[in-house]
This record gives structure tokens, C-alpha cells and sequence, in this order.
């Protein structure tokens, strides 16, 4: 069943931006989610979503890599830049072979803005991420510069992708931060005691599928290779999916549109950026936002996904996320 509703607006941070009460991650497009998907195509599910209301674009330079940026660029013209909020993301250096060092010294922020300018065809980024957090440099270097471009003209918000607490807290005191985004979910709980972020919400498609999710991934999905998706643990969270599913068959919606809609009740500062590449399932995520929910269904959904029954990690190791994350003291950083 297909919920639609109005996509309304929403603020985040204090310094004036307003996107979209949902977004839409644009990864899966390009890479990473298998194969890349028509171009054609993905222009038209951005276009309709842009029409639809959801008008807040998340990519980053990483994805394809470079890639996404470029169809989005395409996306973009005719006047459609005008109506949306675009975040893009920096910090992912390839060296070869598919390999990366995460980097967030001031040459390489500066130099990654000035690409990924010149990719989407624009003069100013709407908001701009760290996607990963160099434990190397200290964060008040990173934000220095990224300060300096915010003064230029070259972005207008400064955000933080998978940052931890006292992350958050010192760039903030350089520069506001008006955003950060990280997973969370239905079984993604363990941010919750320090970080309350705008995340990933449908745990990387888990909700809309259930464990039939693995058998229908190409060989080259990313998520083949996360620990949450192994035979092991997803056949443990599989019971997860099953009571998810019962309680929104109760409802009269969709798995995913619950599982985002719990996410939405969470306050109004929350913006869900649930990613995908069709327009049947991009309607299906607007619906959540007519789902609602009770005080007492809000707890038996948490009671579904506590942080001791979801099993396997986010990532395999040696993945920086927001747990590691800590850079260190300005006073100990040396430029190279």
C-alpha cells in the first residue's frame, strides 16, 4: 500500500538552513548499491522528487567515485538548481586500486571543494560535509578551513558525517555546525546516548526487504561485505524485520514507511535521507510521513531492535566511523 503525502519543510541548525522534511540519498545511483543505474532514469526519479517536494540531494565526491556528482550535475540543469538544497561530501583521498586515506588537512579540503564545484557545474555548495573524520588532524585545522570557504562564497553550511560527541562539540566552537549525519535506525541504536544525527534510516534497505534482502543483491553491492548482512547474523535479524512487518501490516503501511516513520517522530530537527533508484520506492518512503504513532507503539518498535539483539557490526573493521573519530589536540599538529 502507497501512503502519499505533502512533503513539508523543516530547519536544521541555527544559522537559516531549511531543507525538505525528507531527503534523498543518491549513492545507490551511481555505485556501490551494485551496478550503476540508467542515467536517464535517475535523472527522472530526481526531477520527480524534486516535483514531489523532497528537494534536499545527498552525495558525495566518494560515490562512483566522482561519478554521482556528474549525474546530479546533469540532473541540475534547466533552472532545478535554483530549488534545491545540495550536500556533498569530502575527505575520501583514492590512491590506487580502489584504496583511500581519509584526509582532512586544509590543502585537501580546499582542493576537494574546488572539484567537486567544478563537477556539479555550481558556484556554492549548500551544505558541505566531512564524510569521514582524519584522526591525524585536529578538527579546529579542518574547520579553520572550511570556515574560509564559507567566507568565500564556496559553501553555506558546515557539516559532520560520522563524528563523535566531543567532535561535534570542538568544531562547533570554530564554526557552527548545522548538521550531522550518521546511521540510524531502527537498528542502529547506538548513537542515541550522544549523538542524535540525520542518518541513514531504513538500515541500508533491511526494512523494505527483510533476509530476502541478501539473495537479491548483485555481486558488486557493498553491503555483501557488512557484517550485518552475513548468513549468521542476518538469520538472527530476520525476527527483527518479522515483527517490524507485523505491526505495519496493523497499520495499513509498508515496513519502510514505519521504520522511517519512527525515525520522523523522533523531533523535528531530524531529516531522514533514505536512499534509492526507483520512483515506486520513492513514493512508498514519502508515505511515512503520514504514518503515525503513538507513545506506546514508539516503545514497542524500540522494544523490536534494542542494541543487544541487533547482531554484527555497521562495518567490517578498520571502516572509520564516528566510535573512532576523536582527532587529536590543535597543540600537537604539525602541517606536513
Amino acid at each position: 500500500m502507497t501512503i502519499m503525502a505533502k512533503v513539508g519543510r523543516m530547519k536544521l541548525g541555527s544559522q537559516g538552513l531549511e531543507v525538505s522534511q525528507q531527503g534523498l540519498g543518491c549513492m545507490g545511483m551511481s555505485a556501490h548499491y551494485g551496478p550503476p543505474k540508467p542515467e536517464p532514469d535517475m535523472v527522472a526519479l530526481i526531477h520527480h522528487a524534486i516535483q514531489a517536494g523532497v528537494t534536499f540531494l545527498d552525495t558525495a565526491d566518494v560515490y562512483g567515485p566522482h561519478t554521482n556528482e556528474i549525474l546530479i550535475r546533469k540532473a541540475l540543469k534547466g533552472g532545478v538548481r535554483e530549488k534545491v538544497e545540495l550536500a556533498t561530501k569530502f575527505a575520501a583521498n583514492f590512491i590506487e586500486d580502489g584504496k583511500f586515506e581519509i584526509r582532512g588537512d586544509p590543502e585537501y579540503v580546499r582542493a576537494a571543494c574546488e572539484r567537486s564545484l567544478k563537477r556539479l557545474d555550481i558556484d556554492c555548495i549548500d551544505l558541505y560535509f566531512q564524510h569521514r573524520i582524519d584522526t591525524r588532524v585536529p578538527i579546529e585545522v579542518t574547520m579553520g578551513e572550511l570556515e574560509k570557504l564559507v567566507e568565500e562564497g564556496k559553501i553555506k553550511y558546515i557539516d559532520l558525517s560520522e563524528a563523535s560527541a566531543s567532535t561535534i562539540r570542538r568544531a562547533h566552537a570554530v564554526h557552527p555546525i548545522s548538521a550531522v549525519q550518521i546511521e540510524w535506525s531502527l537498528w542502529t541504536r547506538d548513537v542515541e546516548q550522544e549523538v542524535i544525527p540525520t542518518c541513514s534510516p531504513l538500515g541500508r534497505g533491511f526494512f523494505s526487504s527483510g533476509s530476502k534482502l541478501i539473495d537479491n543483491l548483485s555481486q558488486d553491492d557493498f553491503r555483501k561485505a557488512l557484517p550485518r548482512f552475513q548468513p549468521e547474523n542476518l538469520e538472527a535479524n530476520k525476527t527483527i524485520f518479522e515483527k517490524v512487518n507485523e505491526m505495519a501490516a496493523k497499520k495499513g503501511c509498508s515496513p519502510s514507511q514505519l521504520a522511517l516513520a519512527w525515525l520522523h517522530h523522533q523531533g523535528n530537527d531530524v531529516c531522514p535521507i533514505p536512499g534509492t533508484t526507483k520512483i515506486e520506492n520513492f513514493n512508498d518512503n514519502i508515505g511515512a510521513l503520514s504514518v503515525k504513532l503513538t507513545p506506546q507503539e514508539m516503545s514497542e518498535l524500540e522494544s523490536f531492535a534494542t542494541m543487544d539483539v541487533v547482531k554484527g557490526d555497521r562495518y567490517p573493521d578498520g571502516i572509520p566511523t564516528w566510535k573512532n573519530s576523536d582527532t587529536p589536540p590543535l597543540s600537537s599538529w604539525k602541517a606536513v
